[in-house]
C-alpha cells in the first residue's frame, strides 16, 4: 500500500492512494488505485489508467459517506452507485475519511455558491478593456488588503504564543509558592497576563472574522467572474469556429466561382511564354491549393517544371500519351478515362436496366439526451454498447462497407491502364474516394448479426457483383468480395476496433483491402486509417480522418504513400487534406497526388526531383518539378434534400431498397432496420432487442453444441467456433495475410432460388 501524499489533506488538496473495492462475490475486494479532486472520488485499475481510462466516478456533492468498522467504510450516491471500501488499517482509513469529509463540505458549499444569483456581487463583463483595467485594479486592492490581514494574523499569533507562554510561566511560579506574603504580588501579575492574553486573543478571533468575512465575499464575487470568463471564452471559441468555417466556405465558393467549366484546358494558362514557371504558380488559385509551397510539417513541396519538359512529346512521360503538344495539355489524361471512352456505356444501354429510388423517408426529429447513454461507457469499445436506434442510421455495417464502391470508375480506368505507376494513381485515389461519404454521416450504421449478408448486383448498371457477410461477432468482423467484368476483383476483411474518449469517439478499422487488375496480374493491398467522431457530447458533431495508408503493388513494389492530416483550426492548409506520392521499386518518385477526402483528388507526373529547404527538425524536404496537376477524382454531389435523409448518397439511398431474390440472411430484410427507414422508430428499438436476444440465445446453443462435440472421443472442436458460409479463411500467397476470402456459391444459388443453407439470422 502506496501512502498518499499528503497524511493530512485540505479542501483544495488532490488526494490519492490504493484502496480495496468490492467488485462481487466471486473475486471480492480488489486493489485499485483511487483519486480524489475537485469534489470526484474516481478509480483505475492502476496508476497507469490515469491517463486515459476512468473506471468510474462518484460526486461527493451528493454522496453518503458512512464507516462500517475498524477499516472499511462505504459511499452512495443515493443508490445509482455505491462504494463499498477496505484501507490497509484504521489510520490509513480515518485519513481518507478526513479527505472526503473535507472534500464533500466544499463540493457543497461550491455547488450551493454556483446555484446563487449572486445579486450582491455582480460579475464585471469582461468585454471592454476599460472594465478589465478596474478589476484587475479592484482585484490587485483587495489582494493588499488581504495580505494585510494575514500579517495582522501573524503578529497576533506571536503575541498569542508570547503572552500564552508568560501566563503558563506566571501559573507554575503561582503553584510552586510556599510564602503567602508573595501571593498577592504573583496574582497581580498572572491577572495581567490573563488580560494581555485575553486581549490578544480578542484582536486575534477579530482579525480572523474580517478575514474570513472578506475572503468569503471576494471569493464569491471572483467565482461569478470567473464563470463570466469561462463563458466568454466557450463563446469566443464557437465564434471562432464559426468564423473558420465560414472563410473555408467562401475560399471555395470564390474558387468555384473563378473555374471555367470542367475541361482540362484552361484559356486563363493557355498563353504561357512570356511568363515564368513561378508565375504560373501564383496565377492558378486551384492548384496553389495543393502545390504551391507548404507548411513545415509537409514532407515534399512540389513548383512548375520547366517549360521544356511542356514541349516533350507525351511519348516520354511514361505512355500516358502519344501526342505531341505544345505544352502541358499535351499529357492528356482524358484519353485513360472511360467518361469519355464511347466503347464503355455502350454495351449497358442495349437492354433496360431497373429504375432505382431516389428518396427514402424523412429523417423523424427525435432528441435523446446522448450523455445519459454513454457517461458509464467510457474506455469501452462501441460494439459492445447497447445504442438505441436514435443514434443509428438505416443502413447496417455491411451496406456502409458495400458504399466503399461509390466510386468504381476509378478501378474501370485503373484496369484499362497500361502502366502499373499510373494504375497505382487510380487505386490510390478510390482509397480516399471511400472516405467522401462519411463526412456529413454522424450516424451509427446497425451493427450486423452473426451469419447477415447484403449483396450489391449491379452487374447491368456498372458491370460488378459485390457480396458482404458477417463473419465473427466479437471482434465484429465483415468479409468483402466484389468482381467486376472490366478486369478487377476487391476484396476486403474489415474488424472495427472503437473507444469512446468523452469528447470524441475513435474508429479504428483493423484488416486488410486487396484489389486484384486481371489483365496485368498486379495485387496491391493497404488498410484504412482512423475515422474520429468528434463533439460527442456538447456542440455539433464532425468526422474527421487522419492518419496514413502504403498502397502496395507486390507484383512491381510500386508504392503509394498517403497522409490524411487531422483537421486544426489553426493550419493554413485546406481542411480534410490528402498528400501522396507513387514510387517504383527503387524509391524514386513518379507522380504527385493531392487533394481532400471529401471533395477531390488530383495528380501530377513529377519530371524532376531534388533536396530543398530544411522543413521540421532540421530535415530536409524533398522538392519536386511537377506538371499542371490534373483532376482524377471529384465528389459526386448528394441529392436533393440529402439533409433530411441522412445524409446519404444516390447509391446509398438504393442500398436499403427491398428487392426480390435476395437471400433471406440479406440486409433489406431485416426487420429493426426497416422499421427505422420507416420512421417507426419505437417499434425498431423493440425488434432490435429482440434480435440480439436471439443473437445472444444461438451463441449460447452453438457454444453448448461445441462443448458437447469436443466431449465426444471421436470428435474435437473449440467451443463457439462459426464457420462463415460464402467466405472462408485461408492465407494470401500474395500479400501473406490471412483473411476471409470468398468461395463462391452465392450467385448460382441466388439464380436457382435455393437458400435452404442459409441460418435463421432474423
Amino acid at each position: 500500500m502506496s501512502e498518499p501524499k499528503s497524511p493530512t489533506p485540505t479542501p483544495g488538496d488532490t488526494y490519492k492512494g490504493w484502496l480495496f473495492k468490492w467488485t462481487n462475490y466471486i473475486k471480492g475486494y480488489q486493489r485499485r488505485w483511487f483519486v480524489l479532486s475537485n469534489g470526484l472520488l474516481s478509480y483505475y485499475r492502476t496508476q497507469a489508467e490515469m491517463g486515459h481510462t476512468c473506471r468510474g466516478t462518484i460526486n461527493l456533492a451528493t454522496a453518503n459517506i458512512a464507516v462500517e468498522d475498524s477499516c472499511n467504510f462505504v459511499i452512495s450516491n443515493g443508490g445509482a452507485q455505491t462504494y463499498h471500501l477496505k484501507a490497509s488499517s484504521e489510520v490509513e482509513r480515518q485519513r481518507w475519511i478526513t479527505a472526503l469529509e473535507l472534500a464533500k463540505a466544499k463540493a457543497v458549499q461550491m455547488q450551493a455558491e454556483s446555484d446563487d444569483s449572486g445579486d450582491d456581487f455582480p460579475a464585471v463583463s469582461p468585454n471592454s478593456g476599460q472594465g478589465g483595467d478596474c478589476r484587475n485594479t479592484e482585484i490587485q486592492s483587495t489582494l493588499r488588503t488581504l495580505n494585510s490581514k494575514v500579517e495582522d494574523l501573524a503578529t497576533c499569533n506571536d503575541l498569542i504564543v508570547k503572552h500564552g507562554s508568560a501566563l503558563q510561566r506566571s501559573l507554575s511560579e503561582l503553584e510552586g509558592l510556599r510564602v503567602a506574603v508573595d501571593m498577592g504580588e504573583k496574582v497581580k501579575q498572572v491577572t495581567e497576563r490573563a488580560t494581555l492574553f485575553r486581549i490578544t486573543s480578542n484582536a486575534m478571533i477579530n482579525a480572523c472574522r474580517d478575514f474570513l468575512s472578506m475572503a468569503q465575499s471576494h471569493s464569491k464575487r471572483w467565482q461569478k467572474a470567473l464563470q463570466t470568463e469561462r463563458e466568454q471564452r466557450i463563446r469566443l471559441e464557437e465564434t471562432l469556429e464559426q468564423l473558420a468555417k465560414q472563410h473555408n466556405h467562401l475560399e471555395r465558393a470564390f474558387r468555384g466561382a473563378t473555374v471555367l467549366p470542367p475541361s482540362f484546358s484552361n484559356p486563363a494558362l493557355g498563353n504561357k511564354g512570356g511568363v515564368s514557371g513561378k508565375a504560373d504558380a501564383s496565377d492558378e488559385d486551384d492548384d496553389n491549393e495543393f502545390f504551391d509551397a507548404m507548411e513545415e510539417p509537409a514532407e515534399f513541396i512540389t513548383v512548375p517544371a520547366d517549360p521544356k519538359y511542356h514541349r516533350r512529346s507525351g511519348s516520354n512521360i511514361s505512355g500516358i500519351s502519344s501526342e505531341t503538344g505544345t505544352d502541358d495539355q499535351s499529357v492528356n489524361f482524358d484519353e485513360l478515362s472511360l467518361a469519355s471512352n464511347p466503347e464503355s456505356p455502350q454495351p449497358l444501354e442495349l437492354e433496360p436496366v431497373r429504375q432505382r429510388r431516389t428518396r427514402i423517408p424523412d429523417k423523424p426529429n427525435y432528441y435523446l439526451n446522448l450523455w445519459s447513454i454513454m457517461k458509464n461507457c467510457i474506455g469501452k469499445e462501441l460494439s459492445k454498447i447497447p445504442m438505441p436506434v436514435n443514434f443509428n442510421e438505416p443502413l447496417s455495417m455491411l451496406q456502409r462497407l458495400s458504399e466503399d464502391l461509390e466510386y468504381y470508375e476509378l478501378l474501370d480506368k485503373a484496369a484499362k491502364s497500361h502502366s502499373s505507376l499510373e494504375q497505382m494513381c487510380y487505386v490510390a485515389a478510390f482509397t480516399v474516394s471511400s472516405y467522401s461519404t462519411t463526412v456529413h454521416r454522424t450516424g451509427k450504421p446497425f451493427n450486423p448479426l452473426l451469419g447477415e449478408t447484403f449483396e450489391l448486383d449491379r452487374h447491368r448498371e456498372c458491370g460488378y457483383r459485390s457480396l458482404c457477410e458477417q463473419v465473427s461477432h466479437h471482434p465484429p468482423a465483415a468479409a468483402h468480395y466484389a468482381f467486376s467484368e472490366k478486369g478487377w476483383t476487391l476484396r476486403q476483411e474489415i474488424t472495427l476496433a472503437s473507444k469512446f474518449r468523452g469528447k470524441y469517439l475513435s474508429i479504428m478499422p483493423l484488416g486488410s483491402i486487396q484489389c486484384i487488375f486481371e489483365k496485368s496480374n498486379n495485387h496491391y493491398s493497404w488498410k484504412k486509417v482512423t475515422t474520429t467522431v468528434h463533439n460527442i457530447i456538447v456542440g455539433k458533431l464532425w468526422i474527421d480522418q487522419s492518419g496514413e495508408i502504403d498502397v502496395v503493388n507486390h507484383k512491381t513494389g510500386d508504392r503509394c504513400h498517403l497522409k490524411f492530416a487531422p483537421y486544426s483550426y489553426f493550419s493554413r492548409d485546406v481542411p480534410r487534406k490528402v498528400t501522396g506520392v507513387v514510387t517504383d521499386k527503387d524509391g524514386k518518385a513518379h507522380y504527385v497526388l493531392s487533394g481532400t477526402w471529401d471533395e477531390k483528388m488530383e495528380f501530377s507526373k513529377i519530371m524532376q526531383s531534388s533536396k530543398g529547404e530544411n522543413g521540421t527538425e532540421g530535415k530536409q524536404r524533398t522538392v519536386y518539378q511537377t506538371l499542371k496537376a490534373k483532376e482524377i477524382w471529384r465528389k459526386n454531389p448528394l441529392p436533393e434534400g440529402a439533409e433530411n435523409m441522412y445524409y446519404f448518397s444516390s447509391l446509398a439511398l438504393t442500398l436499403n431498397e427491398p428487392e426480390e431474390g435476395v437471400a433471406p440472411t440479406d440486409s433489406r430484410r431485416r426487420p429493426d432496420q426497416r422499421l427505422m427507414e420507416e420512421g417507426h422508430w419505437d417499434e425498431a428499438n423493440a425488434e432490435k432487442q429482440r434480435l440480439e436476444e436471439k443473437q445472444r440465445s444461438t451463441r449460447r446453443e452453438r457454444e453448448r453444441e461445441a462443448v458437447k462435440a469436443a466431449s465426444s472421443p471421436e470428435e474435437g472442436g473449440h467451443p463457439d467456433t462459426y464457420q462463415a458460409l460464402w467466405f472462408e479463411k485461408m492465407d494470401d500467397p500474395v500479400s501473406g495475410e490471412t483473411l476471409h476470402i470468398y468461395k463462391g456459391g452465392y450467385w448460382e444459388a441466388k439464380e436457382q432460388g435455393n437458400w435452404d443453407m442459409c441460418p435463421d439470422v432474423f
